[in-house]
């Protein structure tokens, strides 16, 4: 068994991205990071491999600031995470935290962190559609964003990543992020006399197309605006060509996830967010 380290995205995504591929939906992340345009390999970049006579028993990716994502295709033993541990602490590359299946994240988070530091942060629960129920639609219709709506776009944004602990962004960055999705089908709105919700079109796999930044303002929760934007985004796409929606839901939030699973939404997976 042995570690193989990358310095080019292109020798890491020709290696798991096969893999990677059986899994689809739960993989997204770590696809959609191999597959867009501006992956670039940079030194805040961790790419690794751990090699079981030719076979990849484990991948890893992690681009600071954001988590260290784990891949196995299948269980593997604790050898394979505890020498990814042990010579990620060696090289000194300094690991924010762990984004992975549930037992894998906690099998790493065990072996890297040997003082016990590693603190939970949140679970998620991967959830998919290939097949849009039908539903209630609420008031109102659903819109692209376009510039008249940056005043509190951004806002919506910032609160979504606060309540549901993940990295936020300065506003600064958020604002420049939104701009850059303007007209390009990307971030849609849910209006009744005024924006009351939204849903993103975050990232896309080669079959798929991964929802995110849903975010309604408290005020407005439990009138269906939620549903209502999420259902149409996600027809608009399987309409296009894709052939599944993927998310992830707070697994600690049963409101959002019944309002998924009311749309054809279903558990996958588990994910575990875990810092250090």
């Amino acid at each position: 068994m042995e570690i193989q380290r990358y310095n080019s995205v292109e020798a890491f995504r020709a290696d798991v991205f096969g893999l990677l591929m059986e899994n689809e939906a739960e993989n997204n992340l770590l696809i959609s990071m191999l597959t867009e345009s501006s992956a670039k390999y940079s030194d805040d970049w961790l790419m690794a491999t751990v090699v079981d006579r030719g076979n990849i028993s484990l991948a890893a990716l992690c681009s600071k600031p954001f988590n260290l994502l784990l891949f196995e295709p299948k269980s593997s033993d604790r050898v394979a995470v505890e020498m990814l541990a042990r010579e990620i602490r060696r090289i000194g590359f300094g690991v924010p935290g762990i984004l992975a299946e549930s037992g894998l994240a906690r099998r790493f988070a065990g072996a890297y962190s040997t003082d016990g530091s590693g603190k939970h942060h949140i679970s998620m629960v991967v959830m998919y559609l290939d097949r849009l129920h039908a539903y209630d639609i609420a008031p109102g219709y659903f819109r692209e964003i376009g510039e008249r709506d940056m005043f509190f776009v951004p806002f919506w944004e910032h609160a979504f990543g606060e309540d549901c602990r993940v990295h936020v962004s300065p506003l600064p960055e958020v604002v420049s992020r939104i701009r850059a999705r303007l007209g390009k089908g990307k971030h849609f709105l849910w209006e009744d006399g005024i924006p009351v919700s939204q849903a993103v079109y975050g990232r896309g796999t080669p079959n798929g197309a991964i929802i995110n930044m849903v975010y309604t303002p408290p005020h407005l929760r439990g009138r269906g605006y939620a549903t209502a934007v999420v259902g149409e985004l996600s027809r608009m796409l399987l309409e296009n060509g894709k052939a599944f929606w993927g998310l992830f839901a707070d697994a600690c939030n049963p409101v959002s996830r019944n309002i998924y699973r009311k749309l054809g939404y279903r558990d996958i997976g588990i994910f575990d967010d875990i810092r250090f």
